[in-house]
């Protein structure tokens, strides 16, 4: 099936995924930062103060997340959004009439849980679920909706706070939710996708169902987790910490916040070609190469103190974003199977809420006991390196496992 032929024939639902992940904007880091230095001012925090309320906001909504997030498993992607988006608007309201660290706490915690959480849980279980031959394709589109959020919001948002006050920007972000968000994902999923006849078969296929159960004592699955987690550490590490990086450089914040259009741009295109590539070879045989480009941007990131490099940096942390978020969509119901697939993937994006959740408290931390945070980035970046070499070895454990979980079933068939 073509590419057009299949963006035609699913629009609904993938304009409702579409549409589930660019809301989700409002509880990702990058949104959040960009009031990071008003709240540090009207709050008396530091770097390190606010980078551990964060963490500690961040981690609570992990923990919340392997029981909440099964609610994809038990109601349909409609019902789920009736409920997770109310409460992620109520979260951005909070953030514009909360003045006391008590509060402050809450509220990012609902952004956390509700925003980067259950919004893109309830868009990429449903696309893992409804999709299998064509997963690559639809997963690679339902992330763009990250994408397209983090070109169109640091722009959006930095020019609305200068008008109206930051405060009365997140009331802005509460009221899209409701009046636009709200009404046209539930109508665009209001009908679940069922399989059809022209849909291709599978090119790669589970030979069963995972519980999570099983996949927690898998070996695999923690070694998959030390690459899998990197671009959610660093990424988010950047992000959260873009106005003291700003700062340090001495570069334009409204140059540096349109390098992340740049970003977005090159994450939308390589996020498409990885999505061909998924339908075609397998989510596993791409796992060597999706933390390369991130490890380079660290390390230019590191090196270089030009305002040109923060578009080097985020066009090639584009390109590993790409590749990682589609690829990521589709590796858990490639490894472990759709039927538990709510569940599993609930306790995966806990443990990647996690690692967001350390990075900026931890390089927060230790920025303010004067390490320098160049040297942080590149660190970073070498770990990348030594991921990716990781990542190398477990794709032929995952393909070897799969073609002996393959030769068993087919001898004892009937």
């Amino acid at each position: 099936m073509s590419f057009l032929l299949f963006l035609r024939e699913n629009a609904r639902w993938l304009a409702g995924g579409f549409l589930l992940t660019f809301f989700s904007s409002f509880g990702q880091t990058f949104f959040i930062s960009l009031s990071a230095g008003h709240i540090r001012q009207e709050y008396a925090l530091s770097h390190g103060a606010f980078g551990m309320i964060y963490m500690l906001a961040t981690l609570a909504s992990a923990l919340t997340m392997p029981r909440f997030g099964q609610i994809v498993d038990r109601y349909t992607v409609k019902t789920v959004t009736f409920i997770i988006v109310p409460i992620l608007a109520m979260a951005c309201i909070l953030m514009a009439l909360s003045t006391s660290v008590v509060l402050l706490c809450v509220t990012i915690y609902l952004l956390r849980l509700f925003g980067q959480g259950m919004m893109t849980q309830n868009a990429l279980t449903a696309m893992g679920r409804w999709y299998a031959a064509q997963r690559g394709r639809a997963v690679s589109i339902t992330i763009l909706g990250h994408n397209v959020g983090e070109a169109v919001f640091p722009i959006v948002f930095v020019t609305v706070a200068g008008l109206v006050g930051w405060r009365n920007g997140w009331l802005i972000a509460a009221a899209f939710l409701v009046i636009v968000a709200l009404p046209v994902i539930s109508g665009l999923m209001a009908v679940e996708r069922a399989p059809r006849s022209s849909d291709p078969a599978p090119r790669v296929a589970t030979s069963r169902d995972w519980t999570r159960g099983e996949v927690m004592r898998d070996p695999l699955f923690y070694a998959l987790l030390l690459g899998v987690m990197a671009p959610g550490f660093i990424g988010t590490t950047i992000a959260f910490h873009q106005i003291y990086l700003v700062e340090l450089r001495g570069w334009s914040l409204e140059v540096f916040a349109s390098s992340f259009t740049f970003m977005a741009a090159m994450t939308v295109i390589c996020a498409l070609v990885a999505g061909q590539l998924v339908d075609r070879f397998s989510a596993v045989s791409l796992l060597p190469s999706f933390l390369l480009p991130l490890a380079v941007a660290c390390l230019v990131l590191a090196s270089f103190e030009a305002q040109l490099t923060a578009f080097v940096f985020m066009g090639l942390l584009g390109v590993s974003y790409g590749f990682s978020s589609t690829l990521f969509g589709a590796l858990w119901p490639e490894i472990y199977g759709t039927r538990h697939l709510g569940a599993v993937r609930a306790s995966i994006v806990a443990i990647m809420v996690f690692a967001t959740a350390v990075g900026p408290g931890l390089t927060g931390y230790l920025i303010d006991l004067g390490v320098s945070y160049p040297l942080q980035v590149a660190t970073m970046g070498f770990y990348c390196f030594g991921a990716a070499l990781l990542m190398l070895a477990v794709s032929r454990r995952l393909t070897a496992r799969a073609l002996q979980t393959g030769e068993a079933s087919a001898t004892s068939a009937p």
